[in-house]
């Protein structure tokens, strides 16, 4: 069976950071393509971040570019998200997911799409 549980959400002001993990069972993580989604209120389900399983390579939505980390630890089964320079743009609920599948150049292109998900969890940027 497979789980994602993510932690670390939470409120944090303006220009502040925040780390969010996901630890993750019941697959093959190593080869597993990680990665992060976040939903904004009255907003779509977007793209934020992966991390390719194999490779390593990393995947950015362009409005967390320079600003957010995806990193993935195969030895503990997890995946973390560094998030910098936090806007009230940023606040959502985020979701850990895995297993990409799909056609484009990686995660989160063309109609790559995650298999899995996480139950989401809440971070609020807000003074």
């Amino acid at each position: 069976q497979v789980q994602l549980v993510e932690s670390g959400g939470g409120l944090v002001q303006p220009g502040g950071s925040l780390r969010l993990s996901c630890a993750a069972s019941g697959f093959t993580f190593f080869s597993s393509d990680m990665g992060w989604y976040r939903q904004a209120p009255g907003k779509e389900r977007e793209f934020v971040a992966a991390v390719q399983g194999n490779s390593g390579i990393a995947f950015y939505a362009d409005s967390v570019k320079g600003r957010f980390t995806i990193s993935r630890d195969n030895a503990k089964n997890t995946i973390d998200l560094q998030m910098n320079s936090l806007t009230p743009e940023d606040t959502a609920i985020y979701y850990c997911t895995a297993e990409y599948e799909g056609v484009g150049r990686g995660p989160g292109t063309g109609t790559i799409r995650p298999r899995y998900w996480g139950p989401g969890i809440q971070v609020t940027v807000s003074s």
